[in-house]
C-alpha cells in the first residue's frame, strides 16, 4: 500500500501535465498584444476556446501537439468592429465572410437606433443556429420608439415613457452592452434629449455605453455632438460617437473643431470615444434627402404626402434649401448602391440616372427622380461628401476605432466597399503607406479599445485566460480589395483566423467553422 502511494504521488505531475496539454501552438509569430506595446517574439498555447499561455519554448515543452507555423508574420488579437448592422444579414449567411476575411471576430451591432425587436430572441436564434463572429448587440432606441408609440412626430407622453424604459430595461437584462440612437430616421429625428437621457440611465444602471449616429453631422455637427455630450453627462454613461465626419464642402476643414469637443470632455473627466471608417463616402438609405417632417408616418405616409402638389412643393422645396445649405449643386455625389425595383440604377449617381432618362440637369429633374424612386421603394446610397483631410486628422486621435457600418454581405447590389475591408484599409493605408500611425497602435485600435468600451471580457488582448480570438497576417501583403466600382472582392493577406480556439480562416481561406458565441452584458 505504501509502494502504491508512493507511485500515486508521482503520478500526480504527469496527471497535471496531461489535463495541462493545449490544442494548438502558434508559433514562429511576431506578436502584438493589443495593449499598443511593440511586438515581440513568443509562442501561444491554446486549449479550448482559452489562451493557455504566452512565453517562449512551449513548442519543445510539449513537442507532440500541433503547432500553427506563424512564419514570421504578426500575431494579433481578432479584430472588432463596433459599428454594425448584421440583424438581417447574420442569419442569411451565419459564415459572416465579409467580416471574417477583413480579420473580424466580434461585432457591436444594433447600431443607428436600430436592433432586434426582442434581443433575448436574437441571442437565442444566434446560439442555435452558430456563426463565425462573436457578436454583441446595443439596444435600438429607434426600435424601442417604434414599439412603444410608433412613428408620430410628438413627445411621448408619461405612460409612453415607462413602456420605453421597460423595454430598455428588458434589453439591458437580455444582455444588451448599451443603448444606441440614430438621429436622422424616423422616429428617432423626433425624439427630445431628455427623452434619450431617460433611456440612457436606464443602460448606465447595467453598465451599458451610449453610441450614436448623430442628428446632424453637417452644418450643425456641434450642436449635435454638444447634445450626445450632454446626453453622457446627464445620464452619467459613456459616449460613443458613430462614424465620426463632417459631411458637406461648407463643413471641410471643420475636423479641429469637431473633434476638440471630445477631447476637451475628456479632460473634464467624460468617457467619450469615437469611431471612423476609413473612406470619404458615407453610405445610408435615399430617405434621408427628404426634410424631417415629411418622413412622419413612414414611407406609405410619405408617398401620400407627394400626390399632392402642394405638399410635393413644400418637399422639393426643403431639399433645396438642403442642398444649397451644403453647398451641393446636384445630386452627383449620391449614388445608388441598391434599389431593389431596378438593379440597372446600382453603382448610377442620381445626376447619371437623371440624364440616361433623358431629361435635362438641373436640380429640380433631379429630386423629382429621387420622390419618383421613394414612390416605389426606398434605395441604399452612398454619399460622396467628406474630405480626405478631416478624415486623416480624425485618424491620428488615439480614441478612435475603425468600424465598417456595414451588414453581413449577400453579394448583391453595389454596395459600399467598408464593409469589405475596413481594417484592411486602415493596415494598408494609413499604416503602411502613409504611415499616418503605427502598426501596433491601429492594431490597439481595433482590439483592446473596442473591447474595453463595450465591456467585452476576455476579447482584445492577447493574454493568458484570454479568449482565443487570433489572427495571423503578413503586414506587408494585407491589403483591402473592395472599391466603388467593384466592391464584392474580401481582403487578402489574412492567412489564419481563430474564433474562440477554433480555425474558422486556414491558409487563406474560410473554413466554414461556426465558433462564434453571443457576447451578452
Amino acid at each position: 500500500m505504501k509502494r502504491l502511494i508512493q507511485l500515486l504521488i508521482l503520478l500526480i505531475p504527469v496527471l497535471s501535465f496531461a489535463q495541462d496539454k493545449p490544442d494548438l501552438i502558434i508559433t514562429n509569430g511576431r506578436i502584438i498584444d493589443g495593449t499598443g506595446n511593440s511586438w515581440f517574439r513568443a509562442d501561444i498555447a491554446i486549449k479550448g476556446d482559452k489562451i493557455m499561455s504566452v512565453q517562449k519554448g512551449l513548442t519543445s515543452l510539449y513537442p507532440s501537439v500541433k503547432q500553427l507555423d506563424a512564419k514570421n508574420m504578426i500575431v494579433s488579437p481578432g479584430f472588432i468592429d463596433v459599428h454594425a448592422h448584421i440583424e438581417g444579414g447574420i442569419f442569411e449567411r451565419p459564415t459572416a465572410d465579409n467580416y471574417i476575411y477583413d480579420g473580424v471576430t466580434s461585432v457591436v451591432t444594433g447600431n443607428c437606433g436600430g436592433a432586434a425587436d426582442d434581443i433575448g430572441d436574437f441571442f437565442r436564434k444566434l446560439d442555435s443556429m452558430g456563426t463565425s463572429i462573436n457578436v454583441a448587440t446595443l439596444a435600438g432606441h429607434n426600435t424601442i420608439r417604434r414599439l412603444g408609440m410608433g412613428l408620430d412626430n410628438r413627445k411621448a407622453t408619461p405612460e409612453e415613457m415607462k413602456k420605453m424604459e421597460a423595454l430598455m430595461q428588458k434589453a439591458m437584462a437580455d444582455g444588451a452592452v448599451g443603448l444606441s440612437t440614430g438621429l436622422i430616421y424616423l422616429p428617432g429625428m423626433y425624439s427630445p434629449t431628455q427623452e434619450i437621457v431617460d433611456l440612457a440611465k436606464v443602460a448606465a444602471s447595467h453598465g451599458g455605453v451610449y453610441a450614436t449616429h448623430m442628428r446632424y453631422e453637417g452644418t450643425k455637427v456641434h450642436e449635435a455632438i454638444d447634445e450626445a455630450l450632454t446626453i453622457g453627462r446627464e445620464a452619467k454613461i459613456p459616449v460613443q460617437i458613430s462614424h465620426f465626419k463632417v459631411t458637406g464642402k461648407n463643413n471641410w476643414g471643420r475636423s479641429s473643431e469637431t473633434l476638440g469637443m471630445v477631447e476637451e470632455a475628456r479632460k473634464q473627466g467624460y468617457d467619450v470615444t469615437i469611431d471612423q471608417y476609413p473612406y470619404t463616402a458615407s453610405s445610408t438609405n435615399l430617405a434621408v434627402r427628404l426634410p424631417d417632417w415629411s418622413l412622419e408616418g413612414g414611407l406609405d405616409s410619405l408617398r401620400v404626402k407627394m400626390k399632392d402638389p402642394v405638399q410635393r412643393k413644400r418637399i422639393l422645396d426643403g431639399m433645396k434649401a438642403s442642398q444649397k445649405a451644403d453647398r451641393q449643386k446636384d445630386y452627383s455625389y449620391a449614388v445608388v448602391a441598391n434599389w431593389a425595383p431596378d438593379s440597372t440604377y446600382n453603382g448610377k449617381s442620381i445626376t447619371q440616372i437623371n440624364v440616361d432618362q433623358g431629361r435635362k440637369k438641373n436640380f429640380l429633374n433631379e429630386a423629382n427622380l429621387i420622390l419618383d424612386m421613394l414612390a416605389k421603394s426606398n434605395a441604399q446610397m452612398i454619399y460622396h461628401t467628406m474630405s480626405d483631410k478631416d478624415l486623416v486628422y480624425f485618424m491620428k486621435y488615439p480614441f478612435n476605432m475603425p468600424a465598417a457600418d456595414g451588414g453581413v454581405s449577400n453579394g448583391k447590389g453595389m454596395p459600399h466597399p467598408r464593409g469589405y475591408g475596413t481594417n484592411a484599409r486602415v493596415l494598408a493605408k494609413y499604416v503602411r503607406e502613409e504611415k499616418v500611425i503605427g502598426l501596433e497602435e491601429a492594431v490597439r485600435r481595433m482590439t483592446s479599445l473596442p473591447a474595453t468600451k463595450f465591456n467585452l471580457k476576455g476579447r482584445g488582448l492577447i493574454h493568458e485566460g484570454m479568449n482565443a480570438d487570433i489572427l495571423v497576417f503578413d503586414e506587408n501583403t494585407i491589403q483591402d480589395m473592395s472599391v466603388y466600382e467593384n466592391p464584392h472582392q474580401f481582403t487578402k493577406g489574412i492567412e489564419y483566423i481563430l474564433v474562440n480556439g477554433k480555425l474558422v480562416i486556414e491558409q487563406g481561406k474560410h473554413t466554414g467553422v461556426r465558433s462564434g458565441q453571443a457576447l451578452k452584458n
